[in-house]
């Protein structure tokens, strides 16, 4: 599966962003899938996953509250709404997708997902 990333950009702490995830190639809720994000020389932290459903989603504690997770299986897309971005927050982030069976656990993990986008730059200014 392609995954292409959007929405990224310039704003300022309190500011939203909504970013956005196209999928093409397979079946897209045959895969559970997820955000992560990464600053140089860092590893990539996982921030959101949802279901294949989209019925069930998990969170980063930096995550929860401010940011949502969606998906629109009849679109192929997958969403993060950010609010109340921090300067913490600026990092390339990336949408990854896992292939699941229907009983499967979603992951944090990103070595646990299959595929990835090419990501997409944040950054929040003070």
């Amino acid at each position: 599966v392609q995954l292409v990333e959007s929405g990224g950009g310039l704003v300022q702490s309190g500011d939203s962003l909504r970013l956005s995830c196209a999928a093409s190639g397979r079946a897209f809720s045959d895969f559970d899938m997820g955000w992560f994000r990464q600053i140089p020389g860092r590893e990539r932290w996982f921030v959101a996953a949802i279901g294949r459903s989209g019925g069930s989603t998990i969170y980063a504690d930096s995550a929860k509250g401010r940011f949502t997770i969606s998906r629109d299986n009849s679109k192929n897309m997958l969403y993060l709404q950010m609010n109340s971005l921090k300067p913490d927050d600026t990092a390339v982030y990336y949408c990854a997708a896992k292939e699941s069976s229907f009983d499967s656990t979603i992951s944090m993990k990103s070595w646990e997902y299959d595929y990835w986008g090419q990501g997409t730059q944040v950054t929040v200014s003070s």
